[in-house]
């Protein structure tokens, strides 16, 4: 029979070997680099981001469908000074909803919560342009008001914007009909001088005379 002592020392002896350092270096069979991220955000500036539920009116069965949970967003471009509204679902970062803030966006209040409002826009979060009739709630009567009244900034602001460019365009295009039509006369101008013969330029002389 085995000595215990002796079966425990070889077990120690086992452990310590098991546990001995030996200095190899195993390099990773897959090395993994960095990837950046771009959201589409990186041009933009944050004017709101809040928590919020988005849902959209389906027409075909005339009923609030959810759009999902997360982060809603107001961003303004730093060059085009265009203002978009972006919502994302929390868990997935899936986009529920993403269109510009135009003079035409106007917020109304849900008759049924002071928490909501409704809007149309015309929307591209599936990736191409669709009529949507939105609806968001917020967490409280004060967060929902202050987006309310920022969307509703923006609308005024966009509309001014667009009509001073109208103004701007259609100044422009007068500037640009008025040279053209003062190009035409010294044309003609040239022309009937081209055209006018040796003896009448004569006649004319001698009539002065």
């Amino acid at each position: 029979m085995a000595d215990p002592a002796e079966h425990r020392e070889e077990e120690e002896a086992a452990a310590a070997g098991e546990e001995e350092d030996t200095g190899a270096q195993i390099a990773p069979i897959v090395k993994l680099e960095e990837v950046a991220i771009t959201t589409g955000e990186e041009d933009e500036e944050i004017l709101l981001d809040m928590k919020a539920k988005l849902y959209r009116f389906d027409k075909d069965g005339s009923q609030w469908k959810e759009r999902g949970t997360g982060a809603v967003k107001l961003l303004k471009h730093k060059e085009t000074a265009k203002v978009r509204l972006v919502m994302r679902q929390a868990k997935t970062l899936k986009i529920c909803a993403n269109h510009l803030v135009v003079a035409t966006t106007k917020m109304q209040e849900h008759a049924g919560s002071d928490k909501s409002c409704v809007w149309h826009a015309l929307d591209f979060a599936d990736g191409e342009l669709k009529e949507e009739m939105f609806a968001i709630r917020f967490g409280s009567v004060e967060n929902c008001k202050k987006f309310k009244d920022l969307v509703d900034q923006i609308a005024e602001e966009q509309g001014k914007t667009e009509e001073k460019e109208s103004e701007e365009a259609s100044a422009a295009a007068e500037l640009v009909e008025k040279l053209t039509v003062s190009s035409e006369d010294k044309k003609e101008e040239h022309v009937e001088k081209e055209e006018t013969p040796p003896a009448a330029v004569d006649d004319k002389k001698d009539a002065k005379e």
